[in-house]
């Protein structure tokens, strides 16, 4: 029995996760929840992520919830698959940065660009600004690439990366060439495509 479960649902934000955990490659078991069912909405749920959402992850003893978290955490757990950057490496910051800039900025920008609110928000109560920036931003950020700290693939990879793989998938982002360019670097991942095809198989004996 693995010492890591991974509450998981299909499709949903945990597909993040999962794709972590097949590029660290540590066994693990899948907790599937049918959201349809309202699996996430039950009290035993409930109390290992308040939330009742997914993912959540347990690590022994450990219970971690929201995705950059969970892979902040796996990474450095497992410091042998080599996607963290310890304490005292001076890219530390830009890999942090990352960490939080994929579910703080891309995400609520590409969100609030797909469900526009009555009235335009003032620009400064937003904490990402405007799409557009952001997504010059991350433009920026790959063009010099393969991964957003150069050679260095890391879990901030599999945060950003998932993000804007979702954001295209689903057209709710533009389709910028350096973006682009990135995300087909991304799908060329063996773990990426383990992670796709598993939750094809789940989804599959859902329906």
């Amino acid at each position: 029995m693995s010492d890591l479960t991974l509450y998981h649902a299909v499709p949903s934000r945990s597909s993040i996760v999962r794709w972590m955990l097949e590029e660290i490659g540590a066994p693990y078991e899948i907790e599937l929840l049918v959201l349809t069912k309202g699996e996430h909405l039950t009290v035993e749920f409930k109390a290992i992520n308040p939330m009742a959402k997914v993912p959540a992850l347990r690590h022994g003893e450990a219970v971690v919830t929201e995705a950059a978290a969970i892979c902040t955490y796996l990474a450095d757990e497992f410091p042998d698959a080599g996607l963290n950057v310890p304490i005292g490496d001076p890219v530390r910051g830009a890999y942090l940065k990352w960490l939080f800039f994929g579910p703080s900025c891309i995400e609520p920008a590409m969100m609030d660009a797909a469900y526009p609110r009555k009235e335009e928000p003032h620009r400064g109560t937003l904490g990402y600004g405007g799409l557009e920036r952001v997504m010059e931003v991350v433009a920026q950020g790959v063009a010099t690439g393969p991964y957003l700290l150069g050679e260095r693939f890391t879990a901030a990879d599999v945060v950003v990366g998932s993000t804007l793989r979702f954001g295209i998938v689903f057209k709710l982002l533009p389709e910028v060439p350096e973006v682009m360019d990135y995300i087909e670097r991304l799908q060329a991942r063996p773990a990426m495509q383990r992670t796709l095809a598993l939750d094809e198989e789940l989804a599959a004996a859902q329906s």
